[in-house]
């Protein structure tokens, strides 16, 4: 798969997601403000959610009542949903970059800590001081719907940041949930647990019939962890950690492509299931799952939680104790407090230390935005509300002021971004080329006055940049001397674990005055690029052997290549090839009539 191609499906998988998650969070308001209205105007809300619901087998049976039927149960689900999200973004995703990935972790913490200081420090007197976790926790859906609502320029990337930030709250959330709420450890059904999930860990390697093993064991999982005392939601998180997870294998994206092409030759039943097979196969388990899970999240089993747990009676007097209620305005200020101090204090600090930098496009003004809103504190605040706290009363209070805090903090969150929205408007990050083309450094073909520069951000590995040759070399024999084409290194290190060490040996060959040579047989062989594969290439275009080798591996041949990555992650450069026209990023198409046009807008210019 290219990775152009890869990047398309995920731009179409981040735009379906948001729109569930949209709607998920119109679905979860929906049922929140049922379950004030059932409580406050209907009958038997509680009394509704204290039936008992039972499950037995052969003399052995579980009593729950229904509100702990969804928090102990349904719940786990979402937060098997969320294990995986965790999973993938530690393995494959936004936390495997150290330096990005820094900064939001940082601000994380700080969320945790911060907002349950401030509760400590304003509800200690209240007899309900461990109730802290309360305070602790974003609602991601809510967060989601609410960038949504607010619709802030350009909010991709503060959506990233927040979504990474969010998986580490949901870590610290879930560690509080398990060492600090959890009483009565029973050591049998715990080591009854351990035992599944043992067996979790080794489904992986069993040929076939994996998903149902999954799911009887996740179960067993699920009841011993209940049974042993620890909050049975945590089971969903142990079970997510041990399923498998990796990007997509070239050698199983070229079997869908040669199926596919077998099937479109001879249709039959036969080779449509084997490419379906194959296709679903080279996706790994942890990202089908999250793919199939994330309806039932969004539209059923939050809006269903929401219903159980924020029926809140809002009378006069649980209002009026409220108001003077020090638990009720601890978690108020813990949350909208809390989370817009701590996390915008010490993203700034890393930020500037060096340690860890902000992507392309964040400004710390947009950061105290998106913190302003991570303190809407819902699901995870409710659920630790109805385990930390006994007291009817006191539960009411809480939920008030995880109410009061979720709204104040949307509005927040909604009044600094628009107000930076109109005060301080964000340029698009890589929309303009960063380092302008220098003939002293850059490696290009064609006259180096030319009027005309078009540059290339390309990885070896990658068949579309292999392809892509055809289009440059018809647009200079079109242009002339009235263009140069520059080529500039972007390894994809995570889908092209050769293209560094092929960008490495294009350097070294130029040493040798024979990039180009080498380019050809390079682009020729995307999949062939192993360091031997490299070495007889350079053998037969008569180079060097040992001086090619000696250079390929220098420090300054990978400073150069590193300049150029560096170059392309500050401009937010995540696919190849990309092409800039006249200094300007090109968006769209790029064969030879596409960039024909794109260079006479650049001439006009």
């Amino acid at each position: 798969m290219t990775d152009q191609t890869r990047t398309a499906g995920r731009l179409r998988s981040a735009l379906a997601n948001s729109e569930t998650e949209q709607v998920g969070a119109v679905l979860l308001l929906v049922a929140t403000l049922a379950a004030i209205a059932w409580a406050n105007l209907g009958s038997g809300y509680e009394q509704f959610w204290a039936t008992e619901a039972r499950i037995g087998l052969d003399g052995w049976s579980i009593g729950l009542d229904l509100q702990h039927l969804v928090n102990d149960a349904i719940m786990a689900l979402f937060f098997f949903a969320v294990g995986l999200e965790v999973k993938r973004e530690l393995t494959i995703g936004e936390l495997t970059g150290r330096s990005r990935a820094l900064v939001p972790a940082a601000g994380a913490l700080a969320g945790l800590v911060v907002p349950a200081l401030i509760f400590l420090l304003i509800a200690r007197d209240s007899g309900q001081a461990q109730a802290w976790g309360v305070v602790i926790s974003t609602d991601t859906a809510f967060l989601v719907g609410a960038l949504a609502v607010i619709r802030p320029a350009h909010p991709s990337r503060l959506r990233i940041f927040l979504l990474t930030l969010a998986v580490v709250d949901d870590i610290g959330a879930l560690g509080a949930i398990a060492i600090f709420y959890t009483a009565d450890l029973r050591l049998t059904p715990l080591l009854v647990a351990v035992g599944a999930l043992v067996l979790i860990a080794l489904v992986r390697f069993v040929p076939t019939g994996r998903g149902p093993l999954y799911a009887m064991l996740a179960v067993v999982v699920w009841f011993g962890v209940h049974e042993a005392g620890v909050h049975a939601t945590i089971a969903g998180v142990a079970v997510a950690l041990l399923i498998p997870v990796a990007g997509p294998r070239r050698d199983d994206v070229e079997r869908v492509v040669e199926l596919t092409r077998s099937f479109r030759q001879s249709p039959n039943p036969r080779y449509a299931a084997a490419a379906q097979r194959q296709l679903r196969e080279s996706i790994s388990l942890n990202e089908r799952l999250q793919q199939s899970f994330a309806p039932y999240i969004a539209f059923m089993i939050l809006p269903i939680f929401a219903l159980a747990n924020a029926g809140v009676t809002l009378d006069g007097e649980t209002l009026q104790r409220a108001a003077t209620s020090s638990l009720t305005w601890g978690i108020v200020a813990g949350l909208a407090g809390g989370k817009l101090l701590g996390i915008t204090a010490v993203t700034f600090a890393v930020h500037r230390s060096g340690v860890g930098r902000l992507a392309p496009g964040m400004t710390i003004g947009r950061v105290a935005g998106g913190a302003a809103l991570s303190g809407i504190g819902f699901t995870i605040s409710l659920l630790i509300v109805s385990i930390a706290i006994d007291d009817p009363a006191a539960s009411d209070e809480a939920r008030v002021g995880v109410l009061a805090a979720s709204l104040l903090s949307f509005l927040l969150g909604w009044v600094i971004l628009s107000t930076l929205d109109r005060k301080v408007p964000v340029t698009p990050p890589g929309s303009v080329l960063l380092r302008p083309f220098d003939p002293e450094r850059d490696h290009y073909v064609g006259p180096a006055d030319a009027p005309l520069v078009l540059v290339e951000y390309g990885d070896f590995e990658c068949p579309f940049c292999s392809r892509a040759t055809g289009m440059v070399e018809e647009v200079m024999e079109q242009y002339g001397t009235d263009l140069v084409w520059v080529w500039r290194h972007l390894p994809l290190h995570r889908h092209h674990p050769h293209a560094e060490l092929a960008a490495r040996a294009y350097e070294a060959a130029d040493l040798q005055g024979r990039r180009l040579e080498l380019a050809r047989c390079l682009w020729a062989n995307p999949d062939r690029l192993e360091r031997l594969d490299l070495l007889r290439y350079a053998d037969e275009i008569g180079l060097d052997l040992d001086r090619f080798e000696a250079d390929m591996d220098s420090e300054a041949v990978r400073r150069r290549v590193a300049e150029d990555e560096d170059d392309a992650d500050l401009m937010d450069i995540s696919g190849t090839p990309t092409f800039f026209v006249g200094g300007r990023r090109h968006v769209g198409d790029w064969d030879a009539p596409t960039m024909s046009a794109a260079l006479e807008a650049a001439r006009g210019r």
